[in-house]
């Protein structure tokens, strides 16, 4: 089977709605002599096929080989144009950008009064919604109009405008190296996940306060809070301090409800910030309040007033579901998970083109433990395959590494023996190339090498010693990391008592909130 080529053209043709195809065609049909355009036959044909196959476009002869490069080109501009008058792609952004190239036009014209007039409105509405990037061009083009047109009638105004440019430019500043270590922080952690030892955490602490700026919290406005707090929030999860992690998601979200207008600007930060809070939530094991934010989120994001585009359904897809299956991780409902997953399935076929590799390993692992906890391990098995034979994942290393532990541990359950020291030794030899041997995993490899020495009435001693030697290190802040992918205490725990590892979890769930 030949593999689908790739084609960014292609990709937007498919991504478009009916409605806004047909508005591509009403704004393309403005003009007569379009009706006939070879840009349109093409965009015609590139609805109706499957995949992107330039022989076949070739073959239709409705563009020359030498002219195809051009006629995509100026199709996707086209496209593009049609898109952003599209009245559900409208807001702030676009609105100032607009007048900011109304203005702009008038300048050049040299109708000065006429331009400042857009402008003042422009920078008004700007700053109003934190686009201080975009109120700080305003108020350089003002500094370069005032410079041949003095208006006599406000004196300050040359003296205003610097004092606004200083205020923004020192504002877009401390933006910008906020949102830098925040981005340099999370690409740490889909590279490499926590922090796995003492030298790790001080050198991510030395980081982190080497790049944090001086902030006056008197004199920052929303967009440079939401960066801090971004910034505290990856510093936290790199550190495995959930609690901080959960003080600054809170306050993320805490910033969109304060400034309800910012929720439908800037949707998927609103999102992201939900996430994370319901991510902390998890793994401080706090049910009933992650239950409750669940709700909460799920009735916002549902809600017919909450603006959604491509990329926000996406997010709420991923989200809503990331997190409706972690409950059943918290209780031990594994049964009931397992209902979740005929339909996501379904669903991530449905956003295949819009869900990158690294969310769909995410999901396949979540797949995957809850098929374990439910004890159908040749299931659980099938899922880990799809990680560990993807050689083109190079995200969460940290995955990638529990993945191979848990397929040992299901190996072994599973009564799949036969290749098992095969699968040790390859499994030993990823986490020493990936850095990744840790006490836990050490201790679970010598543990499973050594069962076949081990006689059967001695087994249930075996586990006891095991499962005394992991809770050691269950509170160990960088050992801990091992127990957030696969809760092996509650695994042995149930070969010690016999009992499923569903009822283990879930009566340590009781336990925790009878009181």
């Amino acid at each position: 089977m030949t593999k689908d080529q790739k084609d960014n053209l292609f990709s937007l043709v498919k991504s478009l709605t009916k409605s806004e195809k047909r508005q591509f065609k009403l704004y393309v049909g403005r003009l007569g002599v379009n009706s006939d355009s070879k840009f349109l036959k093409l965009f015609n044909l590139l609805d109706k096929a499957k995949t992107y196959n330039e022989a076949a476009i070739l073959k239709s002869d409705i563009v020359k080989k030498s002219q195809l490069a051009n006629v995509k080109a100026h199709l996707y501009k086209q496209i593009l144009i049609s898109l952003k008058l599209n009245p559900s792609h409208q807001n702030v952004r676009l609105q100032i950008r607009e007048q900011l190239d109304f203005a702009s036009i008038l300048y050049h014209k040299g109708l000065y009064k006429q331009s400042l007039k857009i402008l003042d409105k422009a920078k008004e509405l700007a700053i109003a919604n934190e686009e201080k990037n975009s109120a700080f061009e305003i108020v350089e083009l003002e500094k370069i109009i005032e410079a041949q047109y003095i208006t006599r009638s406000i004196n300050t105004r040359a003296d205003e405008l610097a004092v606004q440019a200083k205020e923004l430019s020192s504002q877009n500043v401390i933006a910008s190296k906020l949102s830098n270590l925040s981005l340099q922080l999370y690409s740490i952690i889909l590279k490499t996940g926590y922090v796995k030892n003492e030298e790790e955490s001080q050198m991510v602490t030395q980081y982190f306060n080497d790049r944090l700026p001086k902030i006056n919290d008197k004199k920052i406005g929303f967009r440079e809070k939401l960066w801090l707090y971004k910034a505290y929030l990856w510093y936290s999860f790199l550190l495995q301090d959930f609690l901080n992690c959960y003080k600054y998601a809170s306050k993320w979200v805490d910033l969109f409800h304060q400034n309800p207008s910012m929720i439908n600007l800037n949707p998927v930060f609103y999102l992201k910030g939900n996430n994370y809070l319901l991510e902390s939530l998890f793994f401080t094991g706090n049910k009933p309040k992650f239950v409750k934010k669940l709700n909460q989120f799920k009735a916002i994001v549902n809600d017919v007033k909450f603006n959604k585009d491509e990329n926000v359904s996406t997010l709420i897809f991923l989200y809503t579901n990331f997190h409706t299956i972690n409950q059943h991780f918290m209780d031990g409902s594994f049964e009931a998970g397992l209902n979740l997953i005929p339909k996501i399935e379904k669903d991530l076929i449905d956003f295949k083109d819009r869900t990158d590799p690294h969310h769909k390993m995410i999901f396949y692992y979540k797949f995957a433990s809850l098929h374990f906890g439910a004890g159908n391990n040749k299931t659980c098995i099938k899922y880990l395959d799809k990680i560990i034979s993807n050689k083109t994942l190079s995200m969460r290393e940290d995955l990638l590494c529990f993945s191979r532990v848990l397929n040992l541990v299901a190996h072994y359950e599973a009564g799949l023996d036969y290749h098992l020291e095969s699968l040790l030794r390859s499994t030993y030899k990823f986490l020493i190339k990936m850095n990744e041997l840790h006490e836990v995993q050490k201790e679970m490899i010598k543990f499973i090498r050594g069962l076949q020495d081990i006689y059967p009435h001695d087994l249930k001693n075996a586990f006891k010693e095991l499962h005394k030697t992991l809770k050691t290190f269950e509170d160990h802040p960088f050992e801990r990391r091992a127990f957030l992918y696969l809760d092996i205490i509650s695994w042995l725990e149930s070969k010690i008592t016999n009992k499923p590892v569903s009822e283990i979890i879930n009566t340590k769930y009781l336990t925790k909130y009878s009181s």
